[in-house]
């Protein structure tokens, strides 16, 4: 029986191996993704109608988040990147943190994302001279050293440290600063809704006694007037916050500073209102003038490239540096 059903197989086999090697020869130049990233000339996010101010002022035109494309790196995609102008094959080594998977960069991107939101709003309510108060702090873990001895993951809400409640980096250095090297310390977190009490050895990293984590604060507003800022899941990353500040100011104040144009920009923000570089202006950029904006916004690092992208392509986009909230501010009030 056995025998029989193996002639079978190895006849049908004979009969379509090379029905089956076309198949999987396909297969492998269509569906499987090599180590590489492609990007492309990007896009826009219009945040008017992410920005919710109750109450708030309507905006005539546009501030819009740029963002940078990425196509699959299948064989067939990277071949067209060696033909299209501007589509630019990266290996995904090289736009990921420290050897990072790419679903741990997301999952940074995403609190960095939140993060940015937070100083969108502190900033622009500040700039607006309207209430914002910092009701809560929740202390989440954005990196985890290859060296750490912790069971912690990138994500987890660190609560407290040998019991010992902690709300920032600065608290849990504190608390260790007397301990030794292979210590064990008690860590309270949260991780997705659970509450989880972690056994952690401490480690000696920069001539420093470490848990062997990075972490930022994210905080739980309350402003007046109310605000949502609406965000998609598949959506990560900090280099929103510039324009998402610029949009709620904009919804705070009366004088509409878009004066009825398509305004376009980049940029992470600090609750201070500092402007920071970010990565892929280029594709931003192209994906700005594609859009028709008729300015676009940009970090003092990131100006040169930007000026270079802006001649190389032959683009009619109005660039301009901006370094603070209120240097942007200024520039586009100025306009009207």
């Amino acid at each position: 029986m056995i025998n029989k059903m193996y002639d079978k197989i190895l006849k049908f086999i004979k009969e379509t191996y090379k029905y089956l090697i076309s198949f999987i020869v396909i297969f492998l130049i269509f569906f499987v993704e090599l180590p590489y990233a492609i990007y492309t000339p990007g896009g826009k996010v219009d945040l008017s109608k992410r920005v919710i101010v109750e109450g708030g002022y309507e905006t005539k035109g546009e501030l819009d988040m740029a963002y940078v494309s990425m196509v699959r790196s299948s064989i067939p995609y990277i071949l067209l990147s060696y033909i299209i102008p501007n589509w630019d094959l990266k290996k995904v080594s090289d736009v990921t943190y420290d050897d990072m998977s790419m679903d741990e960069t997301i999952e940074i991107d995403k609190i960095a994302m939140q993060e940015g939101i937070n100083n969108a709003i502190i900033s622009a309510y500040r700039e607006a001279n309207k209430e914002v108060k910092i009701k809560g702090e929740k202390l989440k873990v954005m990196y985890v050293d290859k060296k750490s001895k912790s069971n912690l993951k990138i994500g987890d809400e660190i609560i407290t440290i040998n019991d010992i409640r902690v709300k920032n980096i600065d608290e849990i250095k504190e608390i260790i600063k007397d301990k030794n090297i292979k210590d064990e310390i008690n860590v309270k977190i949260r991780r997705n809704d659970k509450i989880k009490i972690l056994k952690s050895k401490l480690i000696k990293l920069d001539n420093e006694i470490k848990l062997g984590v990075a972490t930022t604060t994210l905080y739980d507003l309350e402003t007046n007037p109310k605000v949502n800022v609406k965000t998609k899941s598949s959506e990560s990353g900090s280099s929103g916050g510039l324009m998402t500040s610029l949009a709620i100011y904009n919804s705070l104040v009366k004088q509409d500073i878009t004066n009825g144009d398509i305004i376009i920009g980049t940029g992470t923000i600090d609750e201070n209102g500092n402007i920071g570089e970010i990565d892929g202006v280029k594709y931003k950029l192209l994906g700005a003038s594609k859009k028709k904006a008729k300015i676009f916004l940009c970090p003092p690092e990131n100006y040169d490239e930007a000026i270079k992208v802006k001649k190389d392509n032959k683009l009619k986009i109005e660039v301009v540096s901006v370094k603070t909230l209120k240097e942007a501010i200024k520039y586009l009030e100025g306009r009207i």
